[in-house]
């Protein structure tokens, strides 16, 4: 089943004490000539990085619409980066989504506006990270796992469970773990913790990551303080852990897809595995600054984004799935249904997409612990305490 649940405008009002805007645009105007996006490494690339991936350059010369994009490596920088304006679009996880909405962050979307919203994955198109009472504040970008990755090298076989990265041991190579492993530099990384110990300690009872009680967030924070001890560094610049892997002796973290294949296609020792546990995901939405102030351009380029070409070699890109499924199938790009498989297309059920933690949950009101504990003990956590 879908593990996230819709949030409503009184949850959300919660988050911040502010209800979500409800300014819409009504028509397009002549294009302003430029857009700025915020976005995660990797998902607005012009043939920078590999020639073979621009989907960029033919956007500016239909639509007259420059993109700038500003890269972000983790979701608070996004929402810092939102609340500071001067941006048009994001491309916002889940984990920072509806903080944006309830920080009026970001406006809502006519889809009438969008021809290729029909073409949306059922799945996401009401999907709780970007839908509020009925009301859509973003477009589906591409969705995906957050994938131990691990140096073949190392592990002839692929790790079966995550405490390669949480817990004290001799790898496969007889050595230590230690100073050898990363996590994410980002207070969602507590939701990883969680999922871990859903497994290895049923008695806590946390059916969900992002809904933990006083006694379920000590002991993540708890296996968090003992990962502290492993870690050479916390991630979150993907072309950092990159050189990491390559260059630092890091031989397993949790990653994105991303990493994996560019370390891959450079011919280096790196695979990837959800391991037994499972894994937490992301489902990436583009979203309007309330106060764009290039709206057509912004509109254009939400629309660009869902053509079946760009979503088809953007999934074979960033090894993720996109939020059209005719792009697995139709041939208009590198995706195949094979490799829609191979990413994860049918196993959408099964993540446990990011979301924002709040204090109301479904063990009760005020039950579990909200996300500004979650952002002030991580920075705890890193810094030993």
């Amino acid at each position: 089943m879908n593990r996230l649940k819709l949030l409503g405008t009184t949850t959300l009002a919660l988050l911040t004490g502010l209800t979500p805007a409800m300014a819409q645009v009504t028509a397009l105007g002549e294009p302003e000539g430029q857009l700025t996006i915020v976005a995660w490494p990797g998902y607005v690339e012009r043939g920078e990085t590999d020639k073979a991936f621009d989907w960029v350059t033919k956007f500016e010369a239909s639509s007259g619409c420059k993109v700038n994009v500003k890269t972000a490596n983790t979701s608070d920088e996004m929402v810092a980066l939102m609340n500071e304006g001067g941006f048009d679009l994001v491309t916002a996880s889940g984990d920072a989504s509806l903080r944006l909405v309830a920080g009026d962050r970001v406006q809502p979307i006519n889809t009438d506006l969008i021809p290729s919203w029909k073409n949306v994955d059922e799945r996401l198109q009401n999907a709780a990270w970007h839908t509020v009472d009925g009301v859509h504040y973003g477009v589906p970008y591409m969705w995906g796992p957050n994938v131990l990755m691990y140096n073949t090298d190392v592990f002839k076989e692929a790790p079966k469970s995550w405490s390669v990265v949480f817990e004290e041991q001799n790898l496969p190579d007889g050595k230590s773990n230690k100073g050898r492993v990363q996590a994410y530099d980002g207070p969602i990384h507590i939701a990883d913790a969680a999922q871990y110990l859903m497994a290895h300690k049923p008695e806590l009872k946390i059916t969900s990551p992002y809904e933990l009680n006083e006694e379920q967030y000590k002991a993540a924070l708890d296996l968090l303080r003992g990962q502290r001890e492993l870690v050479s560094r916390y991630w979150h610049d993907a072309f950092i852990q990159m050189d990491d892997f390559k260059n630092e002796g890091v031989v397993a973290s949790g990653s994105w897809p991303f990493q994996v294949n560019l370390l891959k296609s450079e011919g280096l020792p790196i695979a990837s595995t959800i391991p037994e546990e499972g894994a937490t995901g992301w489902a990436d939405t583009t979203m309007m600054h309330v106060d764009a102030k290039n709206p057509t351009c912004a509109y254009l380029w939400m629309e660009h984004t869902l053509s079946s070409n760009l979503q088809s070699d953007l999934a074979v890109w960033f090894g993720a799935n996109p939020s059209v499924p005719a792009a697995c199938t139709d041939g208009s790009g590198m995706s195949t249904k094979e490799s829609c498989t191979a990413n994860g297309m049918d196993d959408f059920d099964k993540i446990r997409f990011w979301t924002t933690p709040v204090s109301n949950c479904s063990q009760g009101e005020g039950a579990c612990v909200p996300y500004y504990r979650w952002v002030s003990d991580y920075i705890g956590v890193i810094g030993g305490r």
